[in-house]
């Protein structure tokens, strides 16, 4: 860890250098990404199905895709223990593609969001004098800082995305749901209808879910009130009742089942937005694991079944598996003659007691 903590100090000085200076980020994006191809290289990155649980670290995170039957498996996850070279630091996210060019988007956006990130979160950081004497201040101002970063990332990203002429995204987009756990904090950022669902036991000892987001769907009150108010449309086709959708003004297109999301050009002037909510939330010895899962799981999984089922799991590493296994078998039984969409879930467990120490992938 010596390399990464000297290449992690060296990029906090560029930041300083740097601080009140009219220049790109370039070369704090460029440090970023060299940090994540070393990551990748120590095993400190997870991006297929499998678990990571690096020595020395409370978390283990449990990773599986389950391609449904509509295509090409347009999910894709995210696993950086030691996030920024921290030891106290993890990052992890998951995207659900869309579109014809959806599974390019989500991996395209996979790939840039971490690195953004960590170099808008270095350079918010250099701006900003922090009070070791106001503790509560301090608590306050983590989180604008982490907030401030994932707006700035959030509209990069989208900005690049939009600019990459290797992929098509003008029909195309991706949702992303992503935490970073620093320390005893959980820093929260959703765009899109992917959902994150914390265990924690309740004050009589029983295991309960928390929803830690929401499901950004067309037909939310302030959602559609910006889509209308953009000129765009939300209303659900004739053989799809309850299922609200996006549409252009004058077209019975693209018809989006979310109000969030990267990409998806064709309608960003009508409403659809890449803008995150981002929480945070401190985490105590009653909160056990959190779920993130995209909407394959949430639209046949209950919050309360998610948790029972990982909870329930005797090794860790397996839990997001049995999760998604569960969720394709309530498809068949509660969708009958709907074909199965992509599922996937993370379940990162904030007290390891595993003591497998490696990096392990099942599938790529």
């Amino acid at each position: 860890m010596r390399h990464f903590s000297s290449m992690f100090n060296g990029l906090a000085r560029s930041f300083s250098m740097r601080r009140g200076k009219n220049s790109s980020n370039g070369d704090g994006r460029e440090a970023a990404e060299t940090m994540a191809k070393d990551a990748k290289k120590h095993d400190m990155i997870l991006r297929s199905s499998g678990f990571v649980n690096v020595d020395g670290s409370n978390n283990l995170a449990s990773v599986c895709f389950k391609r449904g039957r509509k295509g090409v498996n347009q999910d894709c996850a995210i696993v950086w223990e030691g996030f920024g070279s921290q030891a106290d630091m993890l990052f992890c996210g998951i995207f659900d593609g869309h579109g014809p060019w959806g599974h390019f988007v989500a991996k395209k956006v996979r790939e840039s969001m971490p690195s953004s990130l960590l170099c808008n979160w270095q350079e918010t950081l250099a701006q900003t004098s922090l009070d070791p004497d106001l503790e509560s201040d301090k608590k306050h101002q983590r989180f604008h800082i982490w907030k401030h970063s994932y707006l700035k990332t959030c509209a990069a990203v989208d900005h690049e995305l939009e600019q990459y002429r290797k992929i098509d995204s003008f029909y195309s987009g991706t949702t992303a749901l992503t935490i970073v756990r620093q320390g005893d904090i959980i820093y929260v950022a959703n765009v899109g209808d992917s959902r994150a669902v914390l265990a924690t036991n309740s004050d009589d000892g029983n295991l309960v879910p928390v929803q830690l987001t929401v499901d950004f769907k067309p037909n939310l009150p302030q959602e559609s009130e910006r889509i209308i108010q953009c000129k765009g449309r939300v209303f659900c086709m004739h053989d799809e009742p309850g299922v609200h959708r996006v549409w252009l003004p004058n077209e019975e297109s693209p018809g989006l089942a979310m109000s969030r999301a990267f990409g998806d050009y064709c309608i960003k002037d009508y409403g659809l937005i890449s803008v995150p909510e981002v929480t945070h939330r401190h985490i105590t010895n009653k909160d056990q694991f959190v779920v993130l899962a995209t909407d394959g799981v949430w639209d046949v999984v209950s919050n309360q079944e998610a948790i029972q089922i990982v909870s329930s799991t005797p090794d860790k590493a397996k839990a997001a598996k049995r999760l998604v296994e569960f969720a394709a078998c309530a498809w068949k039984k509660k969708r009958k003659g709907i074909a199965m969409d992509d599922i996937s879930a993370i379940c990162l467990f904030f007290h390891s007691s595993h003591h497998e120490v490696n990096l392990v992938t099942t599938s790529k």
